[in-house]
């Protein structure tokens, strides 16, 4: 159930209006986020309720760098300052920001066409390329080592998070092109969480066609790991400023001009990872199959575009390549949502995205070549 915004104290910190209507948008794991109607006009409010991004400094951070990258001509929806000047307004020990509403729908892979499939690619390019610009506030360098946040998906779509993130560095720093990325999953570690899981699945009663789907799953993954555990790869490469969360449901493109996005939506998980694997998990999730197989020809488009907009080269795509791979391999959390939190809101994409590891394995050399030629 969604928690009723405090619409009376929160709209009398911007000059929007009185209130007409505000119905909750439904696409969020994470945060809340409601359409509202004013007498001024159309709005996006957003709840930062994830307590890993509701810090309202890191708010702040966030908002500044879309206004920067607004600025330079990425689409993006930087907040709205009330009339204090902020962003961001605490009400109840809540912290929330309103956004002017983009009209536009949502695009999976499949909807789009070759040509902007490598649009797509190119933006994220140059989403990475200009967050390098504009988080540069200072000269100053500094290494980090920052853990990798997981990319999940939101429902119906985003990875979502299973662990807390560390915290982003300093705004006004870079993260040098030599920065090490996080150590990868250790396969140990794993199987004891596919033992605990399928413990949970035998006790289950009585059993559902998603339980039978599971334990299928895990004990096939369990195969696939102990056959690969020696692939496992070194720390991820270069880190940079990245959005944190490329997929479909923060991609927003208008009916009218639809080889062009409108609107980069959620900038929560701006922080510094390795850009290259970023561009490879929004390709596993944008171009994923219903029956768990990648559209090879429309990430090849993709990953050239984004290669030459980020000025990535191909041996870096291949490592992030990679180490997605394993990262998938090792990683169970729509299972962990469902049978340890009791949370079904991810089950509908389980089938697509474990059938999805499977046939990555098999076709490793070819979906790497997709990525790097």
């Amino acid at each position: 159930m969604h928690h009723a915004p405090p619409l009376g104290p929160l709209l009398e910190q911007y000059a929007a209006g009185s209130a007409l209507t505000c119905e909750p948008v439904d696409e969020g794991l994470l945060n809340r986020g409601y359409r509202l109607s004013t007498t001024r006009g159309r709005y996006f409010l957003k709840h930062h309720f994830d307590p890993e991004t509701a810090d309202p400094a890191a708010i702040v951070r966030q908002h500044r760098a879309t206004q920067r990258l607004a600025d330079l001509g990425v689409p993006v929806a930087p907040p709205l300052a009330g009339r204090d000047g902020r962003t961001v307004a605490v009400v109840g020990g809540h912290a929330y920001a309103l956004h002017p509403w983009i009209e536009g729908r949502h695009r999976h892979g499949g909807q789009l066409t070759t040509g902007q499939c490598a649009r797509l690619g190119a933006l994220l390019g140059v989403v990475h390329a200009s967050l390098e610009r504009v988080m540069a506030v200072h000269e100053a360098v500094v290494r980090v080592r920052e853990p990798v946040r997981r990319r999940r998906l939101i429902p119906a779509q985003r990875q979502a998070r299973g662990g807390t993130p560390a915290k982003a560095p300093a705004e006004g720093h870079a993260a040098i092109a030599g920065a090490e990325g996080s150590e990868s999953a250790d396969p140990v570690g794993t199987f004891a969480l596919i033992d605990g899981l399928l413990d949970r699945v035998r006790r289950r009663r009585p059993a559902d066609a998603f339980d039978a789907l599971a334990r299928h799953r895990l004990l096939e993954r369990r195969e696939l790991l102990e056959r690969h555990a020696q692939r496992r790869p070194p720390r991820g490469g270069s880190v940079g400023w990245v959005h944190g969360d490329f997929h479909p449901f923060n991609v927003l493109y208008r009916d009218d001009v639809p080889d062009v996005p409108a609107a980069i939506l959620d900038w929560d998980r701006l922080g510094v990872q390795p850009r290259a694997e970023e561009a490879v998990r929004a390709a596993v999730i944008f171009f994923v199959r219903p029956v768990g197989a990648l559209d090879l020809a429309k990430v090849r488009s993709y990953a050239r575009a984004y290669r030459r907009a980020a000025g990535a080269a191909p041996a870096e795509l291949a490592a992030a390549v990679h180490r997605v791979w394993w990262e998938r391999l090792n990683d169970f959390w729509m299972l962990r949502w469902h049978y340890e939190r009791g949370d079904t809101r991810a089950d509908p994409q389980f089938p697509a995205a474990s059938a999805l590891v499977v046939w990555w394995t098999r076709e490793y050399d070819a979906v790497r070549e997709a990525f790097v030629e």
